[in-house]
C-alpha cells in the first residue's frame, strides 16, 4: 500500500505553525520582562511558522484519509519535527552551547523526562526558561492528542493517531467522537494548569516561578526556574505540598479527572488502577520516612520533634510522588539516604503513573495485569480444564491486551538493557549506566550515581547525550509506536 505523504508532510507543517505559535507567545513574555532575547525569539517563531506555512501550502491538496501506518509515521516524524524545530530558541539565543546539548534539553523538554544539561538555569533569560516549561507543557499530553482536538478544521479523523500517541496501554474515550475526547482531555489539562498556579501564587511564588512549575508539573516533567527544583521553597512547606497534590493528580488517568469534574467519585474509588497507584504512594512513602527518620545526618536541619517528623514525611512522600509520576522535581537527596533506599528509588523508576496520564514509565495497569495473569498461570495449573478470565474493573481482559502486555514488558526491559549496555560503552560506571538507562526511558528525569537529582546531565558524554535522547523519545511514545517503523514489515507493500 502507498504511503500517503502528502498528509503526513501537511500534519507536521500543522505541528510546526503551533510550535512557531508558542515562540510568539515566549517572545511576549521576553518583552514584557525586557530580557534582552525578544527578537530571538521572535525570528525563531517566523522560521518555524513559515516552514509549517509552506508544507501546508504545497500539500494542501491531499488524501483526507489516514490509514494506521501513516498514524504511526505522523506521530514519530512530528515528534521528531517539533523537537528539532524546538532547539531554534536556543540556538539563536546562544542561551546553550553545543547542538548535542541543545538536542538533549529540547527532547528532555518535549518528552517531559525534565533531566537537564544546564548548571545554572537562574541566569538564563525569562524568555528561555518559559519556552523550556511550554516544551514540556506541550509534550506532556502531547502534542499529537492536541492536534486531533481541532482536526475536523482539516477535514482528517484523528483514531489512528490517537492510538499511535495516546500514553498508556488503554485509550479510554469520553466521547464516541475521538475529537471531542481531545478536547475534553486537553481542557482538564488547561484547567489544572491555571489552578496550580493560582495556588502556587497564593502559596508566596511569584508568577512567573508558578505558571513555570505548574507547566512543568501538570506535564509531569520536572524542568525548574531554580537550580535546588522545588528544594528552592524547603521553608515554605505549603508550595510542596500544593506541588505534590498536583504532581499525583497529573499521575492519574485523566479520564477520572473527568469523572470527578461530574462528581462521579465513585467510578474513581472503584478503578484498581487509581487503589494500586495510591496504595503504592502510600506504602513507599510510610516505609522509607521510617527509614529516614533514623537517619540523623537528614535529620540535623531541624529544631524540634514535630518538625522531623513533618519535614520526614514531606521529603519522603514529595521524592517517592515524583519518581513514580516520572515528574522529576526534587527537595532532598535521595541518594544519600543510604543503599536500601537508592535501590528502592532506582526500582519505583519502572512504575510510572496511570495509563491515560502525562506520566511516563511502564504504568502502573501494566504492572497489576502482568502479575494477575502471572497468579493465573497458578490457577490453571491446578485446573488445567477450567476457564479462568484475567479480569481488570470486573470485567474480562482480552488475550490480545495481554499479550500485548507481555510483549511490551520484554521489549521494555530489552530496550533498558541495551540502553545500560550503552552506556557502559560510552564510558559511563555500572551505577550511572543503569540510572540513566532507567531515567530516560521511564522519562523520570533524576538518576543515580554521577547524574543524581542534584546533579546536571552535563558532563555526559557527547555521545551519551545523543542515545539518552533517542531514549526519552523512546519511552514517551510507548517503544512501540518507535520500534515498529524500523521493521521490515512495517514498510511491506502488503
Amino acid at each position: 500500500m502507498k504511503i500517503n505523504t502528502k498528509i503526513i508532510i501537511y500534519f507536521m507543517g500543522f505541528l510546526l505553525l503551533i510550535n512557531g505559535g508558542f515562540m510568539f507567545l515566549s517572545a511576549l513574555l521576553s518583552f514584557l520582562y525586557n530580557d534582552g532575547i525578544y527578537g530571538s525569539l521572535v525570528t525563531s517563531g517566523a522560521i518555524v511558522s513559515l516552514v509549517g506555512l509552506l508544507m501546508l501550502f504545497l500539500n494542501k491538496n491531499h488524501d483526507k484519509q489516514i490509514n494506521k501506518r501513516e498514524g504511526y509515521l505522523v506521530v514519530v516524524l512530528g515528534w521528531i519535527a517539533m523537537i528539532l524545530s524546538g532547539t531554534i530558541p536556543y540556538i539563536l539565543t546562544d542561551t546553550i552551547d553545543g547542538f548535542s546539548n541543545i538536542l538533549f534539553e529540547t527532547t528532555s523538554g518535549f518528552t517531559a523526562t525534565g533531566a537537564t544539561i544546564i548548571n545554572d538555569v537562574e541566569i538564563l533569560p525569562e524568555g528561555i526558561l518559559f519556552w523550556r516549561s511550554i516544551t514540556h507543557w506541550l509534550g506532556g499530553m502531547g502534542m499529537i492528542v492536541f492536534a486531533i482536538a481541532i482536526l475536523p478544521l482539516l477535514g482528517i479523523g484523528g483514531m489512528q493517531l490517537f492510538n499511535a500517541e495516546s500514553p498508556g496501554p488503554s485509550t479510554d474515550k469520553l466521547h464516541p467522537r475521538i475529537t471531542d475526547t481531545a478536547k475534553r482531555l486537553w481542557l482538564i489539562y488547561v484547567s489544572y494548569t491555571f489552578i496550580e498556579t493560582i495556588f502556587l501564587q497564593l502559596a508566596g511564588m511569584s508568577f512567573f516561578d508558578a505558571i513555570n512549575h505548574s507547566m512543568s508539573n501538570i506535564a509531569s516533567g520536572g524542568f525548574s526556574t531554580k537550580n535546588a527544583s522545588l528544594g528552592h521553597w524547603n521553608s515554605n512547606p505549603l508550595i510542596q505540598y500544593i506541588v505534590i497534590f498536583f504532581m499525583f493528580l497529573a499521575g492519574t488517568n485523566f479520564v477520572l479527572s473527568y469523572f470527578g469534574f461530574k462528581f462521579n467519585f465513585k467510578k474513581i474509588f472503584n478503578d484498581e488502577e487509581f487503589k494500586a497507584y495510591s496504595l503504592s504512594i502510600l506504602g513507599f512513602t510510610f516505609f522509607i520516612a521510617v527509614i529516614v527518620y533514623f537517619n540523623t545526618d537528614f535529620l540535623l536541619m531541624y529544631e524540634n520533634h514535630f518538625e522531623r517528623v513533618e519535614g520526614v514525611f514531606r521529603h519522603s512522600l514529595f521524592q517517592v510522588v515524583s519518581i513514580i509520576t516520572t515528574t522529576g522535581f526534587v527537595t532532598a537527596d535521595y541518594t544519600s539516604w543510604g543503599p536500601l533506599l537508592l535501590l528502592i528509588f532506582f526500582g519505583m523508576m519502572f512504575l510510572g503513573g496511570s495509563a491515560g496520564s502525562t506520566s511516563g514509565g511502564f504504568k502502573i495497569m501494566r504492572h497489576l495485569l502482568i502479575i494477575r495473569n502471572g497468579i493465573l498461570q497458578f490457577k490453571k495449573i491446578l485446573h488445567p480444564h477450567a476457564i479462568i478470565p484475567l479480569r481488570y474493573n470486573k470485567s474480562s481482559v482480552s488475550t490480545e491486551i495481554t499479550h500485548n502486555i507481555l510483549g511490551f514488558f520484554i521489549v521494555y526491559m530489552l530496550s533498558f538493557m541495551i540502553g545500560t549496555i550503552v552506556f557502559a560503552l560510552l564510558g559511563l560506571d555500572f551505577e550511572s549506566a543503569l540510572g540513566v538507562s532507567a531515567s530516560s526511558l521511564g522519562n523520570v528525569g533524576p538518576s543515580i550515581g554521577l547524574y543524581g537529582p542534584m546533579n546536571t546531565f552535563f558532563e555526559l558524554p557527547l555521545l551519551a547525550k545523543w542515545w539518552a535522547s533517542f531514549l526519552m523519545l523512546l519511552g514517551r511514545l510507548e517503544l512501540f509506536t518507535v520500534l515498529i517503523v524500523f521493521t521490515p514489515y512495517f514498510w511491506s507493500k502488503r
